[in-house]
């Protein structure tokens, strides 16, 4: 299978953000970006295995400034590293004040796509080539990033064992 360089997958999404969009704080909703996060990241993957791609995993969301009404809010997304059938997709998002042009890092994420055929099992997908100083730093350090999603996927399992299904009401019943 032929390699594909991070620039083919790369997707840019760049919306208004909206007061219905906002929460008490006058700032985009973490969801709503969440959602955005998913969207751009999915693209990337379908663009760069041209198959169905579904999440497994979202490493995690790191909002390090708040978004606006004054800012469009920009999400840049792309293929930085592959394993057999999954994907690692990188979203940067930028806020920009529409009012003075100033940008700046808002938010970024790392999530895991995975390729799936037409009966919906995974299939292999192309290795990715980096040529930017922002992408061979970000497929450098994939492996790091694998193991420590390796681990909290352990963990989550693990915690899931002691969890129960039960309603909440049928918990807390007392026998009188």
């Amino acid at each position: 299978m032929e390699a594909k360089y991070c620039k083919e997958s790369r997707i840019v999404k760049m919306s208004h953000v909206l007061p219905p969009d906002t929460n008490t704080h006058g700032t985009l909703f973490g969801g709503k970006l969440m959602s955005y996060i998913d969207d751009v990241a999915s693209l990337s993957a379908t663009r760069h295995s041209h198959r169905t791609v579904v999440t497994a995993s979202t490493d995690s969301v790191h909002f390090l400034s708040p978004i606006t009404p004054n800012d469009a809010v920009m999400l840049e997304s792309y293929v930085v590293s592959t394993g057999r059938t999954s994907m690692e997709v990188f979203v940067k998002v930028i806020a920009e004040n529409l009012y003075t042009g100033e940008r700046r890092i808002s938010a970024t994420s790392f999530l895991t796509l995975v390729a799936l055929d037409e009966n919906n099992k995974p299939v292999p997908v192309p290795p990715v080539i980096p040529t930017t100083k922002e992408e061979t730093k970000l497929h450098e350090l994939a492996p790091q990033r694998a193991e420590m999603r390796k681990a909290r996927r352990a963990e989550s399992k693990e915690f899931a064992s002691y969890l129960t299904t039960e309603d909440y009401h049928e918990q807390t019943k007392c026998e009188t």
